[in-house]
């Protein structure tokens, strides 16, 4: 007989990695705003934020090229990505307390990011995270549909052999949040990194309604504590 006084704790912690892994958006950001100017459009940083945060690159390119006229050639595309990880391996710091929370869990976790796989790695490499997630990394390259369609999460639910109801997504971007929502995922919304206020988190999450919202990584291993799902593990 399940005793109801205990919690029945996610199965699986699904990250994303920019913004609540690695505090990567004002770098991302800046490279895309400069490359868009290059390109002779004119896209501010704050509207950057709210409508490219948590998208991918093949998303945002169509985006720019819908509603801004610009069209990213194949030659713009790598010089943003050298760019990029130029900025990354010279400046990217990990979200504080990421890692000690990572080690304080006792579950499975795994990162799905709109972000190519060799940008992913080369981020958690650069920050001292990757030993915690390989092989355990999931990209928005691997299904059809990014956030903030469901496909991402559901593919990594899938390789990790859980259900979707079973899994807590921790996200940053409204993008991300709409597909977990999607997915039928538990979802905590984190307002921590250096974006937070640029990019209008808490404001976006008032309107989304995450299961919770938190700005210290240290709070996370008590907050998932408090996420119930259908199945204990």
């Amino acid at each position: 007989m399940t005793d109801l006084s205990v919690p029945a704790y996610p199965g699986l912690v699904i990250f994303d990695c920019d913004g609540v892994l690695v505090d990567s958006e004002p770098l991302s950001i800046g490279v895309l705003v400069d490359h868009i100017a290059r390109a002779g459009g004119d896209v501010s940083t704050a509207l950057a934020y709210e409508a490219f945060l948590g998208r991918s690159m093949a998303t945002i390119r169509e985006l720019l090229r819908e509603s801004h006229a610009v069209d990213f050639s194949d030659d713009h595309m790598e010089a943003i990505r050298v760019d990029m990880r130029q900025r990354f391996t010279d400046e990217l710091t990990p979200i504080p307390g990421i890692r000690d929370a990572l080690l304080s869990l006792k579950r499975p976790f795994c990162v799905a990011s709109s972000s190519q796989p060799d940008r992913i790695r080369l981020s958690l490499g650069v920050t001292g995270l990757l030993d915690l997630f390989e092989p355990n990394i999931f990209s928005s390259t691997m299904v059809k549909r990014g956030k903030p369609f469901p496909d991402l999460f559901l593919h990594a639910a899938s390789q990790m052999g859980v259900e979707p109801s079973d899994c807590i997504v921790v996200e940053d971007s409204p993008a991300g949040i709409q597909a977990a929502q999607s997915a039928g995922m538990k979802v905590l919304g984190f307002a921590g990194g250096a974006h937070a206020e640029l990019g209008g988190l808490l404001k976006a999450f008032e309107r989304l309604q995450p299961d919770a919202v938190f700005t210290d990584m240290r709070q996370l291993p008590d907050l998932l504590k408090t996420i119930k799902a259908p199945h204990a593990f």
